[in-house]
């Protein structure tokens, strides 16, 4: 089940969006350091020009020219950190992930906490510094937006590439802000222009980043908004991030919203967000966000966790959250899990809690339970 959180971590991630490209096949440019790099793009219509008469502008007026898809893109500052945009390949390993994408695959790319080495040269994307915000037009519209990290690879598939020079990350948020356009996430498409500039703006060095992720998470904007911007704000944002999750366990209206704040919470780095998590699983008014909180608790493991479960068990005054807190115990390490089932199965007096318990010993296929069992049985 650890494994299986893992990979709902990266499922929770939404789909993101890429850089720029040379004229003539087979051309590709190097990315560097500063945030005017150009993206490692083939087989692109590739164009360059300035910005200097702003990216609002620069955008529309390229959007407006497009009836037939078309690509425009630029380098911004990407936020301290691990963070890896590329193609993931089958496996989902860090050290697969930086394989050749394309820009107009439906699948988009992925994003990591990972650190991930190109598949063309074993380029590590630690700390590159810059990311590339590609924006798609087709239909005299934004249709689409992707980011990627330096060292990836990108084919164009013969399309327009417009890159721009002297973007400044400030103007980017503006831009990016204007297509989280509330009423897209009502919907289910998470290739719309909404979530990738909504991952965009996440991933983005600048106090304008902050300021804009705050106003997503006001009680007037739609939940799916407010979800994924939690999302985003644990595992990009850092300290700002954090206090801005903290806010919402506090403040924010909806049960779902609170039990995404419970997730985000495990994708922070920052040293008190267990405490926060904790808290989450003690004091939220809805059982449902307590269990969520709990379930998550065990997947970070640790002994305040554990002590937060057992907690939960003795003292938390909902059914349903008692059994999620029996089952937190079992996605504990094994030394740590077992050994507090079997006293929950001898020594809770509630005779549900105690079922809950020897069920989830009897999925552990552990030699201490197998014995308790047996224990049991003889008396």
């Amino acid at each position: 089940m650890r494994d299986m959180a893992r990979v709902a971590f990266r499922l929770a991630v939404i789909t993101l969006f890429v850089p720029a490209v040379m004229a003539g096949a087979g051309a590709l440019f190097g990315a560097a350091a500063g945030t005017d790099d150009q993206a490692r793009l083939t087989n692109a219509k590739f164009e360059t020009h300035s910005a200097a008469a702003g990216l609002d502008h620069e955008v529309k007026a390229f959007a407006a020219e497009q009836e037939a898809p078309a690509w425009i893109g630029y380098a911004t500052p990407l936020v301290d950190g691990r963070h890896s945009m590329c193609c993931w390949h089958v496996g989902g390993k860090a050290a697969d992930c930086c394989g050749q994408c394309e820009l107009e695959a439906s699948k988009g790319t992925g994003w990591s906490d990972d650190e991930c080495e190109s598949g063309n040269g074993g380029v590590h994307l630690e700390s590159p510094g810059a990311f590339f915000v590609l924006l798609r037009a087709a239909d005299h519209r934004i249709t689409r937006v992707r980011t990627f990290s330096a060292g990836c690879s990108i084919d164009a598939g013969g399309l327009r590439v417009l890159w721009l020079t002297g973007v400044k990350p400030s103007e980017s948020v503006a831009v990016l802000s204007a297509l989280v356009v509330p009423a897209n996430f009502d919907d289910h498409d998470n290739r719309s222009p909404a979530s990738g500039a909504l991952a965009a703006i996440a991933m983005t060095a600048d106090p304008a980043a902050d300021r804009a992720l705050e106003a997503f998470i006001a009680a007037n904007q739609p939940e799916k908004l407010r979800s994924q911007t939690a999302f985003w704000l644990g595992s990009t944002r850092g300290a700002s991030g954090l206090r801005l999750l903290e806010s919402m366990a506090k403040n924010d209206p909806s049960t779902k919203v609170r039990e995404q704040v419970a997730f985000a919470y495990t994708t922070s780095r920052e040293p008190g967000a267990t405490d926060d998590l904790i808290q989450l699983a003690k004091a939220d008014e809805s059982g449902r966000v307590r269990g969520q909180a709990l379930f998550w608790l065990a997947q970070k493991a640790g002994h305040k966790a554990a002590g937060a479960i057992t907690d939960a068990i003795a003292n938390d005054p909902d059914m349903a959250t008692k059994r999620q807190a029996v089952f937190a115990l079992s996605q504990l390490p094994k030394d740590e899990g077992v050994p507090l089932l079997i006293q929950v199965a001898q020594t809770n007096k509630n005779p549900e809690v105690r079922k809950q318990a020897f069920f989830w010993l009897g999925q552990t296929n552990d030699p201490r339970a197998l014995d308790f069992f047996e224990q049991v049985l003889k008396k």
